[in-house]
């Protein structure tokens, strides 16, 4: 969570403060950074640490395409967390849509663990179950979107203050991050944990 939410929380202090986006970007690449040398002298996991570079990577390049056609540089650091929020979006439909067609996603996590890729299909009570399950995780993504989406909105169209919307962006992504996923990862191990998994029962010898 730390690793998450510091680049993204020095990022929005050094703009607000500032008022340089360069400065900004280049102080939260320098703590993922640290945060790397920290989990390689450790030699731990550097997946998390990865992951919040790859998200800066991709915020950068949304900056620069928002300078390239002409953006403020307000409009630059809203840009920054446009990824994100295409992201949670893109990751809803697409839940989603697996979960509508009957082929939810979780099912094939099942499948990876028992070795047969589509074999939890051929049973209704656990596509119901990986039905629910997968749900559980469109639900962040969502709830994300619909709170956020309204705000950088607001201030690209300049009906709020763009400093306003950075600040109360970078809080939101924040506290809508890794708190609300482990929220749902939480609530998907309490219904495994009920134990009342549904599955058929093996037919009856003859």
């Amino acid at each position: 969570m730390a690793e998450a939410a510091v680049p993204t929380i020095l990022f929005t202090v050094t703009w607000l403060t500032r008022r340089d986006l360069d400065l900004a970007l280049m102080v939260s690449i320098g703590a993922a950074l640290v945060l790397l040398v920290v989990r390689l002298v450790q030699r731990s996991t550097v997946q998390f640490v990865v992951n919040a570079l790859l998200g800066i990577g991709i915020g950068w390049f949304f900056v620069q395409r928002s300078a390239a056609s002409g953006g403020s540089e307000q409009d630059q650091a809203l840009a920054y967390f446009l990824p994100g929020l295409l992201y949670n979006g893109g990751y809803a439909v697409v839940l989603a849509f697996t979960c509508l067609i009957g082929w939810p996603l979780v099912g094939f996590m099942v499948g990876s663990i028992t070795g047969d890729a589509t074999a939890w299909h051929s049973d209704k009570q656990i596509v119901r179950l990986c039905n629910r399950l997968t749900w559980m995780l469109v639900a962040p993504c969502v709830l994300r979107v619909i709170i956020q989406a309204p705000i950088w909105l607001a201030g690209s169209s300049g009906s709020m203050d763009p400093d306003a919307a950075v600040a109360a962006l970078g809080v939101l992504k924040i506290v809508l991050g890794w708190p609300l996923q482990l929220a749902a990862l939480g609530s998907m191990v309490w219904l495994l944990s009920r134990n009342r998994t549904p599955v058929e029962p093996d037919a009856s010898p003859a």
